[in-house]
């Protein structure tokens, strides 16, 4: 475990996966969308409210808010939607203005990006490949009076490892002696079997300092619609969130489509059964291959490998991602996310083409 405290001035380039654009006639594994795709309720809401377009959309988001309050069995006063987890991370911060804040590393990117928008210390907590990328009760000692902000994703990206409800209720409760803000995203939590085991929203009733971030994207693969929502029992928070950005920040047709998502009850349940069985068929084959794999307890996987397998995927268009950009990783880490049937098994074509190819080279030296 390290910890490095400090501004920094710089850090590794901003890079996402989904970039397709750039790339042509490809199959995308670097985006974390559900390989179900969306459904088709979600596009029939959408269509239906293009009618209506010539509307500024719903300022305070009412329909979708009472879906979101039912679905989560929290008030809606409790709830605050916005464009895509992203928006709602930058919101956050840009409320509450933290001075000093602890990420893990690596995790995802954007939770750097905020905090240093509002130029916040930023702590980071180095997870580490000898403790296989596992949140330990290290991070305890960390949590202090002299931070005002946590971020923790869970399940973590890239990494896809789960921390324990016992050690995330440690994690709330240690924030809340301190009146140290702890934000969680649980964007993938849906693609976890029994993801509900892991939700803290039971705790926000006693718990003012958690936020709890979630999202439409990945869980009904509506990712160029843009659409998140956020979780908070202090309501003033949730107001400094709407007061320091821009009105209309979640459109007509993400709201249509996510009110509609909502009741789309069996293609959950469809959808964790069909990642579970297609990721037991990727993780053989990566194993297979010789190639060592972390956490993925959500709908992608971490793993290790030789550091030219991205540029082989690519060249066989196929898009990977490389996750040499992330803090606390270097060159050789990749994530794959699980994708349909026909482009797993196409993957996994790839993979043992790219093997082949690595065995004869071996012997020839």
């Amino acid at each position: 475990m390290e910890v490095l405290t400090g501004r920094r001035s710089g850090m590794k380039k901003h890079i996402h996966g989904g970039d397709i654009y750039r790339h042509g006639h490809i199959t995308d594994f670097s985006a974390n969308v559900n390989p179900l795709g969306t459904p088709e309720s979600v596009k029939e809401a959408v269509r239906k409210s293009a009618e209506g377009i010539e509307h500024y959309p719903d300022v305070h988001c009412s329909k979708l808010k009472k879906a979101l309050s039912e679905w989560e069995q929290v008030p809606e006063s409790w709830l605050i939607c916005g464009n895509g987890a992203a928006d709602l991370i930058f919101a956050l911060t840009l409320a509450l203005k933290p001075k000093k804040a602890l990420i893990l590393a690596p995790t995802f990117a954007e939770y750097e990006q905020a905090l240093k928008s509002v130029g916040c210390q930023i702590t980071y907590f180095y997870l580490t490949e000898q403790e296989e990328f596992r949140v330990t009760e290290k991070i305890l000692s960390e949590i202090t009076p002299a931070l005002d902000m946590v971020f923790l994703c869970n399940p973590n990206n890239p990494t896809g490892e789960l921390t324990d409800r016992e050690m995330l209720l440690k994690l709330s409760q240690k924030c809340r002696e301190h009146q140290v803000f702890f934000a969680v995203d649980e964007c993938f939590l849906d693609f976890v079997p029994k993801g509900q085991d892991y939700e803290l929203a039971g705790c926000l009733k006693y718990n003012r300092h958690i936020f709890l971030l979630k999202a439409f994207t990945k869980r009904y693969a509506m990712a160029g619609l843009r659409l998140g929502y956020g979780i908070c029992s202090d309501e003033k928070v949730l107001l400094k969130m709407t007061e320091v950005t821009q009105p209309w920040r979640v459109s007509s047709p993400a709201q249509a489509a996510g009110t509609a998502a909502l009741s789309e009850q069996s293609y959950l349940k469809r959808s964790v059964r069909f990642v579970s069985e297609q990721k037991h068929i990727l993780k053989k084959a990566l194993e297979e291959a010789g190639f060592r794999i972390y956490g993925s307890r959500a709908n992608y996987i971490f793993f290790k490998g030789p550091e030219d397998f991205y540029e082989y995927c690519l060249s066989n268009q196929i898009l990977i991602r490389n996750c040499r950009n992330y803090e606390g990783l270097s060159k050789g880490w990749f994530r794959i996310a699980v994708r349909t049937e026909e482009e797993n098994r196409r993957f996994i074509r790839t993979l043992q083409a790219f093997t082949k190819g690595e065995t004869a080279w071996q012997r020839q030296s």
